[in-house]
C-alpha cells in the first residue's frame, strides 16, 4: 500500500481477479469509442493468469475499494518482460496511478529475472506515448503490418527461389537492415501483440512447427520471414459458410530490394493459402524503403505504424 498526496485514501496494488471484470469493463468503456472501443473487456478472462507461476501477472490499482487502473506484465524470455494493457480510470488519471502500476510491474519483472521491459503503443495514441516516456521508457523501434492476400498461384519473380532452411533464414536475418531497425525484435510466439528478441532456436522451432522462408537470388540470400501462428478473427467476422475467418501472422520480414520483396510476399501468399488462411498480417520495419516496397507488391498496409518502447530494468 502506498499513500499518494493527491488522494485522501491510499492507492492499493493487488493481483486482478475474474471478479474484477465488471469494474474493469466499466472504466474502460469510454476508451477509443471512435476506434471500436477497448479490447480489454473482450479478452479479460482469457488474459488473466491461472496461477502466479505462469510467467505473467495482472495488477489492479484500487482507491477506496474502487478499481482505478490495470496493467499486465508478461515474461517473454528469461530476461525480457512485456507490459501491456495499461489503463487508468478517467477520474484517477494524472494522479499517480500509472506510476504505481509501473512500479509494481517493474518490481515483479525484476524478481523474475528481467533486465529489459517493453511496451507497444499505437502511433496515434499520443497520451499513452507521453505517459510511457514520462514513466521512463525510451523509443526502440517502429513497425507496420502488411497484409498480402493468400494466393496459391502467386508467382516468384524470375531468378528467385524460396527455401525453408532455418539456417539460411537466420543467416540473412542477422545481417539485414530490417533486424537492425527492429533492434532484433519480432512478434513473440508466446504472446499475441508482443515482441521480443528473436534467436536462432526460434528459427529452428518455427521451421518445425509452422513455416520459415529464405529468399534466394543469383546473388545469394535476399530475404526472410516466418509464420508464427494462425489466429481466429472476431466472432462476427465470418465467411459465407459461417466459419470464423483465420489470419496467418508472420513475426517479421526482411528483404534486399523490391524484387526480393515480391518474391518474399509471393511465398507468404502461397503459404497462407496452403493452410487455408483467409488473410495475413506481416510485420515489417517502418522505413520509407520497406513500407514503399511492400506497397509496390500490392499488399494492403495498415493505416498507421506501431511504436515499441523499452526500459532498462537492470540498473
Amino acid at each position: 500500500m502506498t499513500t499518494n498526496a493527491n488522494f485522501a485514501s491510499p492507492i492499493e496494488i493487488r493481483r486482478a481477479t475474474p471478479e474484477d471484470y465488471e469494474a474493469v469493463a466499466e472504466f474502460t468503456s469510454d476508451i477509443w469509442p471512435d476506434r471500436g472501443g477497448d479490447y480489454i473487456p473482450r479478452i479479460y478472462h482469457d488474459w488473466l493468469e491461472d496461477d502466479p507461476g505462469q510467467g505473467k501477472k495482472t495488477f489492479l490499482a484500487e482507491v477506496d475499494g474502487e478499481a482505478a487502473g490495470i496493467v499486465q506484465a508478461v515474461m517473454l524470455s528469461p530476461d525480457e518482460a512485456w507490459f501491456q494493457g495499461m489503463r487508468v480510470a478517467g477520474e484517477y488519471r494524472r494522479q499517480g496511478v500509472s506510476r504505481r502500476l509501473n512500479e509494481a510491474s517493474f518490481e515483479w519483472a525484476r524478481e523474475q529475472g528481467a533486465t529489459v521491459g517493453r511496451v507497444m503503443i499505437f502511433s496515434w495514441n499520443a497520451a499513452s506515448l507521453g505517459a510511457a516516456r514520462t514513466g521512463g521508457f525510451e523509443p526502440s523501434t517502429e513497425f507496420r503490418f502488411a497484409s498480402p492476400d493468400p494466393d496459391r498461384n502467386a508467382e516468384l519473380p524470375h531468378g528467385y527461389a524460396v527455401s525453408t532452411d532455418p539456417a539460411a533464414a537466420w543467416r540473412y536475418w542477422t545481417h539485414s537492415d530490417a533486424r537492425s531497425h527492429l533492434c532484433g525484435l519480432g512478434l513473440a510466439p508466446e504472446e499475441t501483440w508482443a515482441m521480443r528478441e528473436l534467436t536462432r532456436p526460434d528459427f529452428e522451432r518455427v521451421a518445425d512447427e509452422t513455416a520459415v522462408f529464405a529468399v534466394e537470388s543469383s546473388d545469394g540470400l535476399a530475404g526472410t520471414a516466418a509464420r508464427i501462428r494462425t489466429v481466429e478473427r472476431t466472432a462476427d467476422d465470418v465467411v459465407s459458410d459461417g466459419r470464423t475467418k483465420t489470419r496467418a501472422e508472420y513475426a517479421f520480414s526482411a528483404w534486399d530490394d523490391l524484387e526480393a520483396a515480391r518474391a518474399l510476399f509471393a511465398a507468404i501468399a502461397r503459404d497462407a493459402a496452403d493452410i487455408d488462411a483467409d488473410g495475413t498480417r506481416v510485420l515489417l520495419p517502418e522505413t520509407a524503403r520497406f513500407v514503399t516496397d511492400a506497397a509496390a507488391t500490392g499488399a494492403e498496409l495498415a493505416d498507421e505504424p506501431d511504436i515499441v518502447l523499452s526500459i532498462d530494468l537492470a540498473s
